[in-house]
Order: structure tokens, then C-alpha cells, then sequence
């Protein structure tokens, strides 16, 4: 048990841990569905809901604007879209962004398609925005670009400050949509290659982070990112993070890049999948399904709350995946 939770008030605790946003959306999902829960309980369902939650499978099929919601249901989706399509990587694949884009909303119907262009041009930066990425590459600067998405917002605004000569020392408050902001900014650094002074640019962004209450990298991982050099362009911090071990820890939703491709668990569970079918005959015709076993399926909040068939992962397996070596 954490004990710094004793040192908040009530309310700032519920603020902190965002219990009131699950305990709405567990009530209003009970509530549009209550006739769904009344065989097995209203005391069952807010269990099981509070262990999806737990467990990070609560953010599965989701709309965009709840997945987004707090740090958590971020560090959730980042860490489910991970295990769903870690084939890609282990085939060693190359997908362009709008591909990737297609399997985020096979996990969030909505998922906006501009969020993804911004992750693609952390790794792509000059090359155009159709050019193929490796599933690794993309993963960690989507994982950047979402969870710190008002964060990298706001730190555009001070690059575009300090290039064209403003004063970033006043409360950044973006007027314009994140993609037209990073669109601006990679236009004048591809223009001029300019870049601007790292010490600079890490005290306004240190400045930034004591005033903003959105997520934010710790000022001490920002400082020693730009510490690495005299001058820094917008996009190589953008990628200084990306390849960050610190920051990837603190958001704490994938394994560092040597590991992110082993999953042993996983692995195992497909190795069971894969014996199951493979006891049925080789004929593809439909009436060749004799010695197909029907896999056990857990009971899911999400299931019966969306009416979708839910994609089995974790503790559940996944038929996403197979047990090949990276490339």
C-alpha cells in the first residue's frame, strides 16, 4: 500500500486516482444496459468492472474521448494495442501511417487519424508522411504523442517562440489543433533546419511543467535529454523522448526496446491455441470442422456492455500473435 496517499486531502486523492470518472461511467454503463446485469447482479457487474479497470482492459472498444480521460486509460491503450499487433513487429513489417492508423480503430472505432500523422512524423520527421515504419519505431513515438499529447502542444508554441525571436515566458495556451501546431513546426524546420538552444528551451519547458496540470515528463528527464547537445530542433526532442528508458518507466505501459517483443506468456497461450487447432483436418471446406474445440471465453463487463466480440489477449490469449523472431 502506498502510504503518500495518507498526505492528500479526500478530494484531491479522488482527483488524483480520477475514482468519480470510473464510478460515472460504470453507473451510466450500468444504466444503459441494465437489463444485461440483472441475472447475475448489480454488486458483480461493478466488481468485474472495477477489475477491468484494474487490469487495463477497460479502454477495449472504447470511444476515443474515454480512452484519453486520465493517464491511466492512456498508459491502458498504448499497452493494449502493443500486445494486440506484436506480430507486426516479430514479422519484422513495415506499415505506413494510415495502415496503423486502420488498426488503432480496429481498437477504438473513432481513434483520429491526425494523432497518428503526428506520431508518424516523430520517426519520418523530413520523409513523407506515406513512407513505411517499423512496428517498434511507430509504437514509441505514438506512445510519446498520445499520452503527452497537450503537453507536446504547448512545447510547439515555445519552439515557435523561441525560433522566431518571442518571449515564451507567458502561460501557453494553444489556439490552434495539435496537428496544425506540429505541422507548422516541421514546415519551418524543414525550410530553415534551424534549431534552437537546448539550455534555452529546457528552462521555458521546465517553467511549462511546473504550471501545467496535464501529463508531463519530469522536468530532471527533459533537462538531461537536452543536455546532450548546444542546439535541439523540435523534432529531435521529440525523438530524444521516444528513446528515453526513463520515460518509458514512468509511463510504465511497455517493456524497454530489447524486451519488447518477448512475451512469454503470451507465447504459451498461443502454443495452446495452436495445438487446439491443430487437432481438426486440413480441409478448408465448411464442413471439415470435426475436432475443432470451442475455446473457453471469460465473462467481460466490456462484452456485454458493447455487444462486440472481444479480442482475446492477456490472461485470454490472442490470436493476433505467433511465436516467429524478429527480423
Amino acid at each position: 500500500m502506498n502510504s503518500d496517499r495518507f498526505a492528500l486531502s479526500f478530494d484531491d486523492y479522488l482527483a488524483e486516482k480520477n475514482v468519480l470518472l470510473y464510478l460515472n461511467d460504470a453507473v451510466t454503463q450500468l444504466l444503459e444496459h441494465k437489463e444485461e446485469y440483472t441475472q447475475f447482479g448489480v454488486v458483480r457487474y461493478f466488481a468485474e468492472y472495477f477489475n477491468s479497470v484494474k487490469n487495463g482492459n477497460h479502454v477495449l472498444f472504447r470511444e476515443f474521448n474515454y480512452i484519453k480521460a486520465s493517464p491511466h486509460n492512456r498508459a491502458s491503450f498504448i499497452r493494449i494495442f502493443w500486445r494486440c499487433f506484436r506480430q507486426i513487429g516479430k514479422n519484422g513489417d513495415l506499415l505506413a501511417a494510415m495502415e496503423y492508423s486502420s488498426l488503432l480503430q480496429l481498437l477504438c472505432p473513432d481513434f483520429p487519424t491526425e494523432m497518428v500523422q503526428n506520431a508518424a512524423r516523430i520517426v519520418l520527421i523530413d520523409d513523407a508522411l506515406d513512407s513505411m515504419m517499423s512496428f517498434s519505431d511507430f509504437l514509441y513515438s505514438f506512445q510519446i504523442q498520445f499520452y503527452f499529447e497537450e503537453f507536446l502542444e504547448s512545447v510547439s508554441v515555445i519552439y515557435q517562440d523561441l525560433l522566431s525571436g518571442k518571449s515564451p515566458n507567458t502561460v501557453i495556451v494553444p489556439t490552434s489543433s495539435s496537428v496544425e501546431q506540429l505541422n507548422s513546426v516541421a514546415e519551418d524546420e524543414t525550410k530553415a533546419q534551424e534549431a534552437v538552444e537546448s539550455a534555452i528551451f529546457a528552462e521555458c519547458i521546465e517553467a511549462l511543467c511546473e504550471r501545467l496540470k496535464h501529463n508531463h515528463p519530469s522536468p530532471s528527464t527533459v533537462r538531461e535529454i537536452l543536455a546532450n547537445s548546444q542546439r535541439v530542433s523540435f523534432y529531435g526532442f521529440l525523438m530524444a523522448m521516444t528513446k528515453s528508458e526513463e520515460i518509458n518507466q514512468d509511463i510504465g505501459a511497455l517493456p524497454n526496446k530489447s524486451e519488447l517483443l518477448i512475451d512469454p506468456e503470451m507465447d504459451l497461450e498461443l502454443e495452446r491455441l495452436i495445438a487446439q487447432i491443430s487437432v481438426s483436418p486440413t480441409s478448408n471446406s465448411s464442413g471439415s470442422t470435426t475436432g475443432l474445440k470451442e475455446l473457453p471465453k471469460k465473462a467481460s463487463p466490456r462484452k456485454s456492455l458493447h455487444h462486440r466480440k472481444r479480442i482475446e489477449m492477456e490472461s485470454d490469449g490472442s490470436t493476433e500473435e505467433t511465436d516467429s523472431s524478429e527480423n
